[in-house]
């Protein structure tokens, strides 16, 4: 399979692992696009569009932090511990917004997966991220703040 790279316009072929692991990510932005959706529309079958889009995006949040736990797991320099702390604050931040109000808990993760990208980028280098990684996620926490931002504009405005 052949991705082009925007920033550089070189055609690569994509591995498996990378195929596999952008699919997955890409189908993982279905149910927050459909329940976000579910805040402003009735859906078929669904009593609490809101209540689950929170708890969807509170484990997806903490998978998310689950990366830097495996970073931290295969390396051994002087920069494993912090892997290891950092790994566990998604996990808490979004345990922590399920148990506020429903437009609380939106705010909280909203504002966790901002602050999971920005530490993303911010040891790409150093936890020797492969290069479609960064790009994947500025994508995919870009579609989860919209969804999450039109959650809370419609749990707010009720």
């Amino acid at each position: 399979m052949a991705n082009c790279h925007s920033s550089t316009g070189r055609t690569t072929t994509l591995t498996g692992s990378e195929t596999t692991a952008k699919a997955l990510g890409y189908a993982g932005l279905i149910p927050f696009l459909v329940f976000s959706i579910g805040c402003w529309v009735p859906l078929p079958y669904v009593a609490n569009a809101p209540f689950i889009l929170t708890t969807y995006g509170a484990v997806i949040l903490s998978f998310m932090g689950a990366v830097h736990w495996g970073v931290a797991m295969a390396r051994q320099d002087q920069h494993r511990d912090n892997y290891f702390i950092a790994s566990i604050i998604p996990a808490l931040i979004a345990w922590a917004a399920l148990l506020l109000t429903q437009a609380m808990a939106l705010v909280i993760l909203l504002v966790g997966f901002i602050g999971l990208y920005v530490y993303d980028r911010s040891v790409e280098k150093a936890q020797a991220l492969p290069g479609w990684y960064i790009p994947m996620r500025t994508r995919l926490t870009a579609v989860v703040v919209l969804c999450l931002a039109s959650a809370i504009l419609s749990v707010t405005m009720q």
